[in-house]
Parts: C-alpha cells; sequence; structure tokens
C-alpha cells in the first residue's frame, strides 16, 4: 500500500485552523444555524424588507407581493427564517395548503408566480456551498414539524443571474416547465439583434400596416390607478372567453385571485411595481375596444410578463398580442431594464422573443409519512408531464382530451 505525505502547505486545515482562516466548514455554518418558523408576517417585516432588495430576489418573495395574497387568501403562515448568530440570513415566505388532506407547505402565492427565490443575504449566498445538506433539509423539517405533511417549494432556478440557489442543495425534480428571458441591451436595435430582427421588423410593419387600415391604435402603458382596475377586469374577461372555448377551467376566476391582482396594481415603489397593465387600444371604427392586454411587474432591473390575452374578435389578423410585446420592450429601454422575462410556460411567441431558456425545480421535502406518499406522486404527476411535454404528438393530445374533460 502507498502512502502520500503532504507537504506543510498541502496539508488539511483543521477545524480551528479553518475558523482562524474565516473558513467555514459544513459542519460549522450547519451548527451556527438556527431556523424558526413564524405564523405572521409583520415580526419579520424589516428583516424582510432588507433582503428583498438584492436583485437576485424574486419579486415573488417581495414582502408587499406576498401581503397582497395573504390578505386575499388567509392561509395558515408558517414563514421560516434562518439566523446565524444575530443576522437574519434567509426567509423562506411559505403558505400551508390543504390538498386531499395533505398539508403542504408552499411559497406563498406559488399558483401565481414565474419564478421563486426565497431570500438570502449575499453572505449567506457565499457561505452556502459549506452548508452541509442533510443539516439544513433536518432544520426545514424540525421547524415545520406538525405544521405540515410535505414542504413543496416550485419554480426555482438552480442558478440565477449566476449565483447558485442554496435551495439546490435539498431534495429536487426537474419542472415540468421552463420560463423564457430576454436580455435588454443598450438599445432596442442591440437587442433585435439577439433575435432574427429581419423577419421580427417585418412582421412589426405587417402588424402595423393592418392596424391602421382599420383605423389606428393606441398603446397605451400604465394610466391611473382607476384605469389599470378596469383593464385588469378586461383582461378577466377576455380570458375567460378564451378559456371557455378551449373547454378549460378558469384560473383566473376565483375572487381570491381577482382579490389578490387587483391589490397588486396599488404597489409601487419609486420605479419597481406589483402589477401594471399595457394595452393596445384601437381607434377608427372600433373605437375603444382593446384588441390586447398584459400585465407586467418590475422589481429593479427585471421585469415578468405575468399574463397576457387578446379580443379575438377584433384585429385577430393583426397579431395584437406579440404587436404589445414589441410596444412594450421597445419601451422599456433606457428605463434601467436589463431581463424581460416571458415567465412560464412554452409557447412559441415567447420562444421566437427570448434567446434564454431557464430550467425551474422544485424541492420535495417530506416531513410526514404521508408527505413522503404526497411527495412520491408529485415526483411521479412532474416527470410525467416533462415527459409529455418533451413530445409534440403526445403534447397535443393530452391538450385536446384535457379540453374534453375540462380540467
Amino acid at each position: 500500500m502507498q502512502t502520500q505525505k503532504l507537504d506543510a502547505h498541502q496539508r488539511p486545515l483543521d477545524e480551528a485552523a479553518k475558523a482562524e482562516a474565516g473558513i467555514a466548514s459544513p459542519r460549522s455554518l450547519s451548527a451556527e444555524l438556527d431556523v424558526t418558523v413564524f405564523d405572521t408576517m409583520a415580526p419579520l417585516e424589516k428583516d424582510w424588507r432588507a433582503l428583498e432588495l438584492d436583485n437576485l430576489t424574486s419579486l415573488h418573495q417581495g414582502y408587499d407581493w406576498c401581503h397582497s395574497w395573504v390578505g386575499a387568501y388567509r392561509r395558515p403562515l408558517a414563514i421560516l427564517r434562518g439566523v446565524c448568530g444575530p443576522e437574519t440570513v434567509f426567509i423562506l415566505p411559505v403558505e400551508i395548503e390543504r390538498s386531499r388532506g395533505v398539508r403542504i407547505a408552499k411559497f406563498i402565492g406559488a399558483n401565481h408566480s414565474n419564478i421563486n427565490t426565497g431570500l438570502f443575504t449575499e453572505h449567506f449566498l457565499r457561505r452556502a456551498v459549506d452548508l452541509d445538506a442533510h443539516c439544513f433539509a433536518e432544520s426545514l423539517r424540525h421547524a415545520l414539524r406538525g405544521k405540515a405533511d410535505l414542504l413543496l417549494l416550485q419554480n426555482i432556478p438552480l442558478e440565477w443571474r449566476g449565483q447558485k440557489s442554496p435551495l439546490g442543495l435539498l431534495p429536487l425534480v426537474q419542472n415540468q416547465n421552463h420560463a423564457y428571458q430576454l436580455p435588454l441591451l443598450e438599445n432596442f436595435e442591440a437587442t433585435l439583434r439577439q433575435l432574427n430582427s429581419k423577419s421580427r421588423r417585418k412582421k412589426f410593419r405587417v402588424q402595423s400596416k393592418r392596424l391602421e387600415a382599420i383605423g389606428g391604435f393606441d398603446y397605451v402603458a400604465g394610466g391611473t390607478a382607476g384605469e389599470q382596475h378596469a383593464f385588469l377586469d378586461q383582461f378577466f374577461a377576455q380570458k375567460a372567453e378564451r378559456f371557455k372555448a378551449l373547454g378549460l377551467p378558469d384560473v383566473f376566476a376565483d375572487a381570491e385571485t381577482r382579490t389578490f391582482l387587483h391589490g397588486l396594481i396599488d404597489i409601487r415603489g419609486g420605479d419597481d411595481f406589483g402589477l401594471e397593465m399595457h394595452a393596445i387600444r384601437l381607434k377608427g371604427e372600433n373605437e375603444g375596444h382593446i384588441a390586447a392586454l398584459s400585465g407586467i411587474s418590475r422589481k429593479g432591473d427585471h421585469v415578468i410578463c405575468q399574463f397576457s390575452s387578446i379580443n379575438e374578435s377584433v384585429a385577430a389578423d393583426a397579431s395584437p398580442g406579440e404587436f404589445l410585446f414589441w410596444q412594450m420592450i421597445s419601451k422599456l429601454h433606457g428605463k434601467g431594464v436589463t431581463l424581460f422575462d416571458f415567465g412560464l410556460g412554452d409557447q412559441v411567441y415567447k420562444r421566437s422573443w427570448a434567446p434564454i431558456e431557464t430550467d425551474h425545480h422544485d424541492v420535495v421535502l417530506p416531513l410526514s409519512f404521508v408527505g413522503r406518499i404526497a411527495g412520491l406522486a408529485h415526483r411521479a404527476i412532474t416527470r410525467s408531464k416533462a415527459h409529455i411535454k418533451a413530445r409534440p404528438g403526445l403534447y397535443k393530445f393530452a391538450q385536446r382530451a384535457r379540453s374534453k374533460i375540462g380540467v
């Protein structure tokens, strides 16, 4: 048997030497971490608002965003706070949702979010590479014991804007949905060069001519609070017609979701906003008709399209939805925005606009025997959906079947 003798500068540091050098070991970092759970938001507001300032934090984990959801849905909360010494190093805004008798701990507002990151300090993100995965999972289990059966944190990019997520240390399954982003460069011309700019411009000219031929249009960006709320109600009406035509359930129909989204319109802070409605409003013979609507949110340099709809009864041949994206994206240049996010879900128009495709993952951490069964079911269903979506023929068949049974 051969042995290798290390020179002094090659020998591993012992725990004391690591501490003296300022290097955290997995054991020491995990030992420092204390996770507690809160059933209200208010005690965490100061730390929460400090953590959400980081550009790496999703706007869906912002205090005001979560507050609007909690006010509408009023589900039990189990917000996880991680502390190292005197410092709050992370907050995971979690609520408890019951499904078929299983208590599932999910991100607040998970059903209407496009990207979830949690909230972490920059210092903790740097040290998280030294975090013991088992100890991290056990600390979350211990905090949620008796409150939930399954911790299910969905739609998490394992790496976001160059930073790896500590949540990637937990048990995962890849989500069936991907997200699509368009970097905004120094000007609109430069941004278009990332795409097929010649084809894109030709399409825009055709759309413009068709809209002008029926009397023209106004591009409405923002507006008064009253106008914003009215546009949102029109979006609900347009989307309801679309879902009905497809034979699908209307995910915006319930009063809680509508209350939540109306609440987002009133969230404003500097350049940031919870929800802002944009529209293509027709003139001429169709005066006042809304051909297309979109709701976008902004946090820092990141804009997310939350939803969009079109009125298929007027100007449908002008592709007003895509025309609206051109207007929005072009007007965001010079306003400090560097990323336009089309959100989750594979659509042809998203792929045509977005050169970046981001994989998302779900944390699936069982907390009880029932949770283990629910976790296995979630993994199986998610993988089945991913398998179907990766095969266009099978996906079309599944969509037709879904529309027939209305689920």
